[in-house]
């Protein structure tokens, strides 16, 4: 469950608060809301990363220097999750028509730049305890297009409301982006973007990765390091860390220190690594007939 707590009170030492638990970065092929079970968790014994009015674990392993070794590690895992086209979710839609729709509108306002917004749960963790000012998919489109008038806009919406598992669809999105990019992988619309302006979005991480600006509105994880663009005041305590943590180290803290990966195939604990192999290759595995039985019920109340 989003932003569970593991309290071990009978034996926790002195001012143990419990373990929060959230999705690794690199989840799954398929939706968490579809109870699609994940490959990686995250642990977290000091806070939650998308809560950034406390140190979290990730936080703290961001700002710690790396080897030079653990940020080879990372240069190659980075190389190996964009060769391989994965992103959180792996949902494998291709862009499609919408590639052609991209260029069009390019040919017609040459010079634009294209920025992707992606869409959020609007009653997520994420945004309640991360977000600005601007709190909602249509705050962010709007906010976008202000600062950028010129701009092509292309608004993604979130997978889990698209397969209207969660609320927040935006009525009128047509009217405030260029382009609604419906039913699209997260690693297909960053393809057709130059930058992604963002309030928390993970996939703001995702688009680091692959090389594209970010503007962020709220305070995600990957703010506040030097590797944004923070339009909203992050915490003080990034901004004094020296020296500035590389994309990589990042990448590292990110992908492979926080999280714990499980193997599919095996159901043995696993490295990063083999869960990249896993997923680029299709081999996931099957929840129990029990929660796939319970994701078809759901489908049908949703």
């Amino acid at each position: 469950e989003e932003g569970a707590t593991i309290a071990w009170a009978s034996r926790a030492p002195e001012g143990f608060a419990g373990l929060r638990i959230e999705d690794g970065f690199l989840r799954s092929k398929g939706l968490g809301a579809e109870l699609v079970p994940p490959l990686s968790l995250a642990v977290d014994d000091l806070g939650i990363y998308y809560d950034p009015s406390r140190e979290s674990r990730l936080e703290r392993l961001i700002a710690t220097p790396i080897s030079a070794v653990a940020e080879e590690r990372a240069l190659w895992l980075r190389a190996t999750i964009l060769d391989s086209g994965l992103s959180k979710y792996n949902l494998g839609a291709p862009a499609g028509a919408m590639k052609e729709k991209v260029a069009a509108l390019r040919a017609e306002r040459p010079g634009a730049k294209v920025i992707l917004v992606p869409g959020q749960v609007e009653d997520d963790a994420s945004i309640r305890l991360g977000a600005g000012e601007i709190r909602t998919n249509r705050g962010l489109l709007e906010a976008t297009r202000a600062a950028n008038p010129d701009a092509i806009l292309l608004y993604k919406p979130h997978p889990d409301i698209e397969a209207g598992l969660r609320p927040g669809r935006l009525d009128g999105a047509e009217g405030l982006a260029d382009l609604v990019l419906d039913g699209i992988d997260a690693q297909a619309a960053m393809g057709l973007a130059d930058r992604v302006w963002t309030m928390t979005s993970g996939l703001g991480f995702e688009a680091l990765m692959r090389g594209l600006p970010v503007t962020t509105l709220g305070a995600p994880f990957y703010a506040g390091w030097g590797l944004t663009e923070d339009r909203r005041m992050v915490p003080e305590r990034r901004l004094k860390v020296q020296p500035r943590p590389t994309l990589d180290q990042l990448v590292h803290a990110a992908l492979i220190a926080y999280p714990r990966y499980l193997d599919p195939v095996s159901g043995e604990p696993c490295p990063p690594e083999l869960a990249v192999e896993r997923l680029a290759h299709g081999l996931t595995g099957r929840g129990s007939p029990r929660l796939r039985l319970l994701a078809k019920l759901q489908g049908v109340f949703a």
